[in-house]
Parts: structure tokens; C-alpha cells; sequence
């Protein structure tokens, strides 16, 4: 899974930006990844189109209890791995002070405005290169939008990447928000409401 966040996200507006040297970002990628799928396992909902996993939809439910003596030293451990990776791969610390400058970009934290629990938050939507306009982000998202009718939720997405806003918007989203913080970067905050 780490390959195909890798190979879907390698230009992806904020890794560019937080990452602007692409030897970098190629060589640092899966790292950061690898730290999030480990978290994922632990603490997410991980959807895939296939045994392929030509792609793949990664949710947090938020309307579910979570343990605080699990989940925050997890999530802990998770952040304390990836700064070793960014150190390590830039002793300059450029790339760990671009994402100290975009935590806010990586956080979701803008959804805590939304006062709204009973609500899934997509993390990633990822396809294979190769396999894009085949159907198959079509094909995860409605199965989530299925998931979150039947239990009543909202969802709630961030997206780096402008064109992306008309993709979500044919499912119902609209733009809650943009945040605008550092690094010249734009993160359209999107949600779909309870239907």
C-alpha cells in the first residue's frame, strides 16, 4: 500500500511543497507512508477495489469511541518516526521545518469547526497511475457515501489539488473551507452532509 500512496502522491501539490526536491521526495516517500499505513492498520478504515489494490480509500470514522491510551501514543509513535525520517534524510532540517510550517495541512484539524462527531473523514483516495479513469475512485467513493447514508454521517475530505474539487463535488461535496496558511498551498476543505 505504501507503492501506491507513493506512486499516487509523488506530485501531488502538498508533497511538492513540502518536499520540493524531488531525489528527496522520491527517496523519503515511502518512509512517510510506510509511518502512516502502520497508524492506518491500528486506527483506520482501509477499503480497496481489489486483491490487485489498483486503489485504495483509507477513512477515519469519527462517529465510533476511540481509546485515548491507545490511539494517542500511537499516533504519537507514528509522528515521532516520521520527524526521524525527515532529520535523517535532510540534516539541513528544511523538510522538517516545511512540515512543521504545514502541520496544519496534514492535521485535518479543520475539522474540528465542523461540532459534528457522527461524521466519516476521508484520509486518502489513492489509484494506480495506470488504472485512474477506469471507475474505481468512482466505485470507492460511492461505497463510503453508501456507508455514511445508511449510518446517517457526514463526510468530510481535504484535497491539495484544484481539479479535484469537480471530481468531488458530482458526489455531493462542497467547499467548507480553504486553508491558506504557509508554502504558497492552497487545501480546499470539503464536506458532503448528512442525506
Amino acid at each position: 500500500m505504501k507503492g501506491l500512496l507513493t506512486r499516487c502522491f509523488a506530485n501531488d501539490p502538498l508533497y511538492c511543497s513540502l518536499i520540493p526536491d524531488r531525489d528527496t521526495r522520491a527517496r523519503l516517500m515511502p518512509e512517510l507512508f510506510e509511518c502512516d499505513v502502520e497508524e492506518f492498520f491500528d486506527t483506520c478504515e482501509i477499503f480497496a477495489d481489489s486483491r490487485e489494490l489498483n486503489g485504495v480509500l483509507v477513512v477515519s470514522d469519527e462517529s465510533e469511541p476511540y481509546n485515548p491510551f491507545f490511539y494517542y501514543p500511537r499516533e504519537a509513535q507514528a509522528a515521532l518516526k516520521t520527524d526521524g525520517y525527515l532529520i535523517r534524510e535532510d540534516p539541513s532540517l528544511k523538510t522538517f521545518r516545511n512540515f512543521m510550517l504545514g502541520k496544519d495541512y496534514l492535521n485535518s484539524r479543520w475539522t474540528d469547526q465542523l461540532h459534528q462527531q457522527e461524521r466519516i473523514h476521508v484520509i486518502y483516495l489513492a489509484v494506480e497511475p495506470a488504472m485512474q479513469h477506469h471507475g474505481i475512485a468512482r466505485f470507492l467513493l460511492d461505497e463510503t457515501i453508501r456507508y455514511a447514508k445508511a449510518h446517517r454521517l457526514m463526510v468530510s475530505l481535504e484535497t491539495h489539488n484544484e481539479r479535484n474539487v469537480a471530481f468531488y463535488q458530482q458526489f455531493g461535496f462542497k467547499v467548507y473551507g480553504v486553508v491558506e496558511k504557509c508554502l504558497g498551498l492552497k487545501q480546499y476543505c470539503m464536506i458532503r452532509e448528512v442525506q
